[in-house]
């Protein structure tokens, strides 16, 4: 089931993936999926990319496992050559055609540039990144300039209840109970 909306360029946008290396010569390209299932990128639709500060949209004619990889073959690209221009080229929709989420599920884009804050109004900085573990996602918290502890960076697992108790988008504010000095 796609989720098609009209092929006007996002206006929030948000990133699905990126586009690899040409693969053969008649056009195909690699494909890596940001989604928890890399076969549910294709469920978003239209794809867009940005070039030359442009908007183009992407339209697929084909894609298909091959090994390990996905492979895409888009419509208007036949050769090696063509494909390989749009190499590193980021695959974006609108965050509208986004599945709306549970409470307390998240997407990764809405917790960057939260403020995180210890339950005992500690600031920590702001989330720039996380990453995906084994076991568990962690923020990855670029601290204050002038942080009481000379941190530069924090890695706190994101473990509801247990290390984050609150998480408030509307402020974009995360508390844990984490000590500031670990």
């Amino acid at each position: 089931m796609s989720k098609q909306l009209a092929t006007q360029p996002p206006v929030n946008p948000v990133t699905l993936g990126k586009m690899g290396a040409a693969y053969g010569i008649r056009g195909w390209l690699k494909v890596f999926s940001s989604t928890e299932d890399a076969d549910s990128i294709f469920d978003y639709q239209p794809w867009f990319i940005q070039r030359a500060g442009k908007w183009q949209q992407i339209e697929l004619e084909s894609w298909k496992h091959h090994n390990q990889d996905i492979i895409i073959k888009v419509k208007g690209i036949d050769d090696r050559d063509a494909a390989a221009q749009l190499t590193n080229c980021e695959i974006l929709v609108d965050s509208t055609q986004l599945p709306k989420l549970e409470e307390g599920d998240y997407y990764w884009k809405d917790l960057m540039g939260c403020k995180v804050v210890t339950v005992d109004g500690y600031e920590m900085g702001k989330v720039i990144d996380l990453m995906e573990t084994g076991s568990n996602d962690v923020l990855v918290v670029q601290a204050n300039l002038k942080d009481a502890f000379g941190v530069k960076e924090r890695l706190i697992p994101f473990l509801d209840e247990q290390v984050i108790k609150k998480v408030d988008l509307t402020t974009g504010t995360i508390e844990v109970d984490w000590d500031p000095g670990f």
